[in-house]
Parts: C-alpha cells; structure tokens; sequence
C-alpha cells in the first residue's frame, strides 16, 4: 500500500472532482462533505507517511515510477519521460503543508452557496494538482501539475470573487502563463542535453530524460556532443545555463511571488474568496519557493552561486518594499497579502545565504508562513462575512464583542510578527543567522532584513491595537452582525492555532525532516 501512498493523494480528489461534477444538482448539499472527506482522508495519509518516512536518509522515499511515454527522436535519441513520484526532506513538509491547508479550506468552502457543484469540483481539482506539483520527480509531469493549478485557480477567482473578479483572474492567469512558458523553455532545454546512463544501455542509445535525479546530477550532462548542451551553448552572447537560471528565477519568482513580479498578488488575494485566498496564501506561494530551491538551485548550482547577490538582493527587497506597503494599506486583507509578500523574501534571504541554517530556515519558513498566512486571511474572512467590510479604520474595540476572535488574531498576528515559540519567529532566525553565517553573502544583507521585522511588528500591532482595544465602535451600526466565532470558524482558526503552537516549540518537527536533504542539496555548491 505504501507504493501507492501518493498517487492516492492525488487522484482521490481528482476522482472526487469528477463524481462532483457528475452528481445532479439535488445533491447539491453533499458536494461540501464529499470535499470536506476526501481533505481529511488525504490529511491522514499524510500524516501516516509522516510518521513513515525516514529522517535519516537522503535517497527519495516513497517512489512510484512507471513507464509513461517513450519515443524515438532518430538519431538524437530516446524521449523519455514516466510518472515519477518520490519524496525527500524538501518536499515531505510541503506536503503536509498542503493537507493541513487544504482541509481547512475544505471547511471554510461551507459558506459557498453559488454554483456549489462546480466550486467543489474546481477546488477538488486544484488539490490534487497542488500534491502533484510537490510529489513529482519528473519535469514533465511537475509542468503538468503546475500548470493544472491555472485552470481552476482562475475560474475559483474569477466565479465567485469579488466587484473586480475578473480583472484579477486575468491578470493571475497572464501572470502564471508568462512563467510558465519560461520554466518550459529551460525544461526542453535540459531534456535535450542530458542522457540517462541506465536507458541508454537498455535502449541503445542517447535518451533524453525529465528525471530531476538525472537533471540535478552533473555526471550525465554529455561533452562535446551534436546535442549542443546547456553548459557548452551560448545564447544572446551569454551562458546558455546563465539563460536558463534566468528565466527560472524569472518564472518562480512570479509565483512565489518576488519583486518586481508580486503585482498580481494583492489583486487576486482581495478579490478572490476567502476559502481561495487560504489556499493561494498557504500552498500556492509555496510552489515558487519550492522550484527555486528544486529545480533552479538544484539543476544550477553553479549559476545560482554567482547569483548570489541578485538572489538575495530580490529577497530583501520584497522584506523591505512589502513591509512599507503593509504599513500603507487601509484594507485589512490587502494588507495581509503584502505582509505575505514581505515574508516570502526570508526564504529568498536563507536560500541565497547556501548555509545549513539558511536553507532549513527557508524551508521552515515556507512550512510556517503557510499556518500562519492561513489564519490571517480566515480572519479577513470573519470580518468580510459579518459586514462586508474590511477597512481597519470602521472598527473599533472589536475585543468585547469578539473575545474568541482576539484572541485566534492576537496568535495569529504575533506568530506572523515573529514572536518566539511561534513559526514566524522560527523561520526569520534560522534565514537570518544563515545569512550572517554565509561565506557568500555580506552581513549588512541580513541586517537590512532585520528591518522588515521591525516593520512587521509595526504593521501587525498597529491593526491589532486599532481593531480591537479601546471603546468599541463599528462603522454603518454594525454591531449587530458582530457576533463571536461559531463552531465551524473556531475549529478552523483554533485548530490553526493549535499547529502553530506545537511547531513553533517543537521546530525540529520539521528540521529533522530537512535536515539530512538539505546537506546533500548543500554539497553541490
């Protein structure tokens, strides 16, 4: 059962996607629960391989690999590409990243009453793309899944979003597809300069492969062949593999997203509805951090050294620009989505420091801003849902009417400030002492990025204190619809809560899990 593990995690919601879509609509009422099942049978195979994998080795574990497509390119070889799955110490807490997220979106779905039927469908959908996209080992079927997730993140915004749901969909779209076609040029390029020894003994020839095992490892890029490989051509004058580094950096910084690529963020975070925004802040942003570090840094080591700077510099740029854009916004989400922004730049910070810490920082980083990022855009939820309004300057004192509502903002903002025993904190000092610790990066790199906490505390105090102390007060006399958290939203936030609670105190949750893929992944520099 354990060689199936994550092809289930994929296809159940697919499956459950299709049979969604295919109930009629007087089932209307079961399409919420049959999502809500399928996200807590996934959660607990994630958690059950969790417990499963082994955290003291560095080869992938869990690997399903069949043969999928295979053709004969004449005298250049084999094309061969298969359904590769696998997981390693970067991947596992992605994954579980994405069953916690993905069931609290679950839950948060319940309030969709439009066109219930192709919500969920979409959404199952978009949940197994997401797994897919963390679990793959092949180029090929990654750009796959990565793709997948287009489609129906620009219908679930562009549907049931907000007044401007379609401007902000179609920029989504533009956005991700430009970067798609640039990670799709560097993956053709890669298959053709790179053979795999062992099918090329079985196959007779030169056969080109989208393995990240093969592409990530140095010994299979062919010298002085007809196949003009990456490290040999020039283009535009420069480096064939600077090119490519480029355009990946490019192309994952648009998702992850960086500066000067975030502007579709905001747009799509305001608009989108709250169930999406949890899952785009919590996962999505996730997958761009995860192909620089895969696929960018670990095809292109030694690009990626002499990007050092650029890398870094783009990181503490987004810390520092998204953190004084937070501080300006009067709309409570937006501001939450440029606070997103400024904390996705840590993880740019420790992957460019190429240290230990760094990178395990990054990671965690990743894992932690996806919980807390989660619970701040279910609090705009709350605040929208009630009164259809979001400027922090309309409320007042919201404490004594909301007691259980302060306090899941209070967790959730002091954990994304970086209050100590909370993920924020965790991930902030791990990237930064990595940075001070890198024998590549200057100090005043990590000092400059010190400020963005600083700011952080800034802007998350100063809503916390406007919002919620003092005499209570809300705009349009809507302290009638003000009332507490029901049942559902408390399990959402406190559940939240709670896992952000046991891994900020317990850090090595994750760190035992990166660690050893992370020394290898280090070794390449």
């Amino acid at each position: 059962m354990n060689n199936f593990l994550l092809s289930t995690l994929i296809f159940l919601p697919i499956a459950g996607s299709v049979m969604v879509l295919f109930l009629p609509i007087t089932y209307r009422d079961s399409f919420k629960w049959i999502s809500l099942i399928i996200s807590i049978i996934n959660l607990l195979n994630i958690f059950s391989i969790y417990n499963l994998f082994n955290r003291h080795i560095t080869e992938y574990q869990f690997v399903e690999q069949h043969e999928w497509i295979r053709m004969s390119l004449g005298n250049l070889g084999v094309l061969s590409i298969d359904y590769l799955l696998g997981l390693d110490g970067i991947n596992m807490p992605m994954i579980l990243l994405s069953g916690i997220v993905l069931l609290i979106g679950s839950i948060s779905s319940f309030t969709i009453e439009h066109r219930p039927k192709a919500y969920h469908s979409l959404y199952l959908l978009l949940s197994g793309s997401i797994i897919g996209c963390f679990a793959a080992l092949d180029f090929f079927l990654f750009f796959l899944f990565f793709e997948f997730m287009l489609l129906p993140m620009y219908f679930l915004i562009g549907i049931w979003g907000g007044e401007r749901r379609e401007y902000a969909a179609i920029k989504f779209f533009i956005y991700t597809l430009v970067g798609s076609i640039l990670i799709l040029v560097v993956m053709i390029g890669l298959a053709m300069s790179v053979q795999d020894t062992f099918f090329s003994q079985e196959m007779g020839g030169i056969v080109h492969t989208f393995d990240f095992r093969q592409l990530a490892d140095f010994k299979n890029y062919i010298p002085n062949s007809l196949l003009h490989p990456l490290q040999k051509q020039e283009i535009f004058g420069i480096s064939a593999r600077f090119f490519a580094f480029i355009l990946l950096i490019i192309g994952f910084g648009i998702k992850l997203p960086s500066v000067p690529f975030h502007t579709w963020l905001p747009d799509a975070h305001v608009e989108a509805p709250t169930p999406v925004s949890v899952v785009l802040a919590g996962i999505l942003l996730k997958v761009g951090a995860y192909g620089f570090i895969r696929i960018a840094y670990g095809f292109f080591p030694d690009v990626a050294y002499q990007f050092t700077y650029i890398v870094a510099g783009a990181g503490v740029i987004s810390i520092i620009y998204g953190a004084f854009n937070a501080l300006a916004q009067e709309d409570l989400k937006k501001m939450i989505a440029y606070s997103s922004i400024s904390h996705m730049g840590f993880v740019l910070l420790g992957l460019a420091s190429m240290t230990v810490e760094g990178v395990n920082g990054a990671i965690y980083q990743m894992f932690g801003h996806g919980i807390l990022s989660a619970m701040l855009f279910l609090v705009a939820g709350v605040i929208y849902d009630r009164t259809h309004n979001r400027l922090i300057e309309n409320f007042r004192g919201l404490s004594s009417v909301m007691p259980l509502f302060t306090l899941a903002v209070t967790i959730a903002f002091f954990g994304a400030l970086g209050l100590p025993t909370l993920p924020g904190f965790m991930g902030e000092f791990f990237t930064i002492m990595g940075g001070f610790q890198s024998k590549v990066l200057p100090d005043w790199v990590s000092m400059i990025a010190m400020i963005g906490i600083v700011l952080s505390a800034g802007y998350f105090l100063w809503t916390l204190q406007k919002m919620f102390f003092g005499t209570f007060w809300a705009n349009r006399n809507q302290e009638a619809n003000l009332k507490d958290l029901d049942l559902r939203e408390i399990t959402m936030l406190y559940s939240l809560a709670a896992l952000a609670i046991i891994f900020g105190v317990f850090p090595s949750l994750i760190f035992d899990i990166s660690g050893e893929s992370v020394k290898l992944f280090l070794e390449r520099f």
